[in-house]
């Protein structure tokens, strides 16, 4: 078994020791103090050694022990320390490898000095209280500060070698801090003001050793910031280099753990138990920024993404941390990144764990139960919420963008349903959660979060399942050539029960007319597109009053003639051909080659027509085919009898490519 030291007087070096843990090789872990064994793991692979060595004391271990590589992740500033484990690497022939913090760039405005003696000599010229977060062994460099016993005020491990140094630098208990970091940004602000600091003295530690922390706080408390810069380091590599140094030398396999969780409306409090200790047991926290901000901890690594490639990425990159916690708003089961996510991370061991859902939330907020209630989002994506609404009595919409809810709203009020009822939440959870409910019509001029919810309920709702509307739902008019034409209701009934539609599908409508069957593909392909093209500008401008009326918004109106006007539209899955203008064959042929597999219904009156379909069916390879023939009589009243008349017979070519076009 190989044998590995790591001298692990820092954060990083503690890291990969817990990272070593339990792996296939044996580990020295060497730290200078008792307290600092109490911060490693316990393992079986796992030797702690808790004291202060010589070099010569490093010699006789790695002579002893005969390591096959030893790691210097002591602090950056014990210059001396390192000096002796690389000469002591050096006089047994052992491999070193230094491993270097993450420098932090400190404010432009701050105090920058070389030493505990420089800080000490600038700071015997200013006034005012002064905060040490630089540790106690050099503390007595600041005794020659004029007033020393009443401005410093030192924040120092709790152990007893650093109470004693006090004690010698003849500190006043008063003035001392004896505390175990990481520490926030908040309690560096609450410990400057509790102390009236005008300074802040620290050393440029990293982020591992919460330097942007200090240097925010000073900023946020108006004291000025000094910075002891590090001294000159051996060339070394970040702890992801090492990690992977050490994965590929010793044929270790890392497998991150990644839990990805569901934080609920957003507070705290509103967090399940189970999410909140795989938060706080993380290495490296993930997600949105205002997410990542309200959950993770002091000293704790963020990553702020939500492209699941771009988390997969750095999952795969940071070697240093073993595990991740990828935080999802609400629950990672409803509308959530998770989905995307997921398949992304199969070289990870992942656990998923639920939140409470804004749905639940604002539900129970309402006094209501959710069972009948529709959900849908309209938060980064579009969807078309109003045939929703006209069909499901009580329907649940995650909002989002500037004026999301508003403008909801007001697309509601337009579409006719200004009269339904909705309850708009937001800020769910935090303490100043706010429920608004009213009309869609009130509610269509307030302001709302960016982020908000909404349960509506449309207590007229009602939801037609069968096709073939009645023509008079319809907008109809004339044009240049008289009436613009429209595919009757029995007939439009027939064609799309032949179409065989799925609610994602892709359609076109060539020579679309009036729009009755493009409406009717609309309403019934929810999650798909329909693209009606039509040549003649009196049936465009019925196309898009009919598109209003209907608040067909997944429809499109092309206004050309097929098939040149059709060649940049997606691929169509459902075709339904209503005029050609005599080009029957290259559409057809256009349709093909976009979508082999395309199902196409297309009707014809005239022989003509009939003929050239017939063409058609024979010059292609369709695999089924079908023509039917249908006449329809309408009931007329004349005087007190009661007539049938007879409409002109129409022919009904169903064609299906290359299989079921699904």
């Amino acid at each position: 078994m190989s044998k590995l030291c790591v001298f692990a007087g820092t954060t990083e070096g503690r890291a990969l020791v817990e990272f070593l843990a339990g792996q296939p090789v044996a580990v020295t872990a060497c730290v200078a103090t008792e307290y600092g064994e109490t911060l490693l793991p316990a393992a079986d692979n796992l030797t702690v050694s808790a004291k202060r060595m010589t070099r010569e004391e490093m010699r006789t271990l790695m002579e002893r022990e005969g390591f096959d590589l030893v790691v210097d992740a002591t602090h950056p500033y014990a210059a001396e320390v390192t000096e002796n484990i690389a000469g002591a690497c050096g006089d047994t022939g052992t491999e070193y490898l230094r491993l270097l913090r993450e420098e932090n760039t400190a404010p432009e405005d701050a105090v920058f000095v070389p030493d505990a003696g420089s800080a000490a000599d600038y700071l015997n010229t200013t006034r005012g209280n002064i905060l040490l977060t630089t540790g106690s062994k050099e503390l007595a460099r600041y005794t020659a500060i004029r007033d020393f016993g009443e401005r410093v005020y030192a924040r120092v491990l709790p152990m007893e070698e650093s109470l004693r140094l006090c004690r010698e630098a003849r500190l006043a208990p008063a003035h001392i801090f004896a505390m175990q970091g990481p520490f926030s940004v908040e309690m560096n602000v609450a410990m400057l003001k509790a102390v009236s600091a005008a300074y802040l003295v620290t050393k440029e530690s990293g982020s591992r050793g919460g330097f942007a922390e200090k240097a925010a706080a000073a900023r946020a408390a108006g004291a000025v910031l000094v910075v002891i810069g590090r001294p000159a380091q051996r060339k070394g590599s970040s702890l992801s280099d090492a990690l992977e140094l050490v994965c590929r030398r010793f044929g270790l396999n890392r497998q991150p753990r990644v839990a990805v969780v569901g934080i609920g409306p957003g507070s705290r409090a509103a967090m399940t138990g189970e999410v909140r200790t795989a938060i706080e047991q993380a290495d490296c926290v993930i997600g949105a920024k205002r997410m990542t901000e309200a959950v993770a901890r002091p000293g704790q690594a963020v990553f702020q993404a939500i492209d699941p490639e771009a988390i997969a990425a750095h999952i795969a990159a940071h070697r240093e941390h073993r595990s991740f916690a990828v935080v999802m708003s609400g629950d990672v089961g409803f509308f959530s990144g998770a989905k995307k996510l997921l398949p992304k991370l199969k070289d990870s061991q992942v656990k998923v764990l639920p939140g409470l859902s804004s749905l639940a939330y604002l539900c129970a907020r309402l006094g209501t139960s959710y069972e009948d209630v529709v959900p849908v989002s309209v938060h980064g994506r579009e969807h078309n919420i109003v045939p929703d609404i006209r069909a499901n009595a009580r329907v649940f919409a995650l909002v989002g963008g500037e004026d999301g809810m508003t403008r909801l709203c007001r697309t509601l009020t337009d579409a006719g349903l200004g009269d339904v009822r909705v309850s708009v939440g937001e800020k769910l959870s935090y303490p100043d959660e706010k429920i608004t409910v009213g009309t869609a019509a009130e509610l269509s001029e307030q302001s709302f979060e960016t982020l908000s919810v909404a349960l509506i309920e449309n207590r007229g709702a009602k939801h037609i399942v069968t096709h073939g509307l009645p023509d008079a739902a319809f907008q109809r008019g004339g044009s240049d050539d008289g009436v613009v034409p429209m595919t009757k209701s029995e007939v439009r009934a027939i064609c799309l029960s032949k179409l065989q539609l799925t609610a994602d599908s892709v359609c076109w409508d060539v020579g679309a007319g009036t729009g009755s069957v493009a409406i009717e593909m609309a309403l019934q392909a929810r999650k798909g597109r329909v693209y009606a093209i039509e040549r003649k500008d009196a049936a465009v401008a019925l196309l898009r009053e009919n598109k209003t009326r209907f608040a067909a918004e997944n429809l499109t109106v092309v206004s050309g003639c097929a098939p040149e006007a059709c060649r940049d539209l997606p691929a169509p899955t459902h075709a339904f051909i209503g005029g050609t203008s005599g080009n029957m064959k290259d559409i057809i042929a256009l349709l093909l080659e976009k979508n082999p597999g395309v199902r196409i219904v297309a009707t014809a009156i005239s022989l003509e027509s009939v003929a050239e379909l017939t063409d058609c069916v024979r010059a292609f390879p369709f695999s089924e085919h079908e023509v039917i023939s249908v006449t329809v009589a309408r009931g007329l009243t004349a005087g007190s009898y009661h007539l049938m008349t007879g409409q002109n017979p129409i022919y009904i070519f169903t064609m299906q490519a290359g299989g079921n076009g699904k």
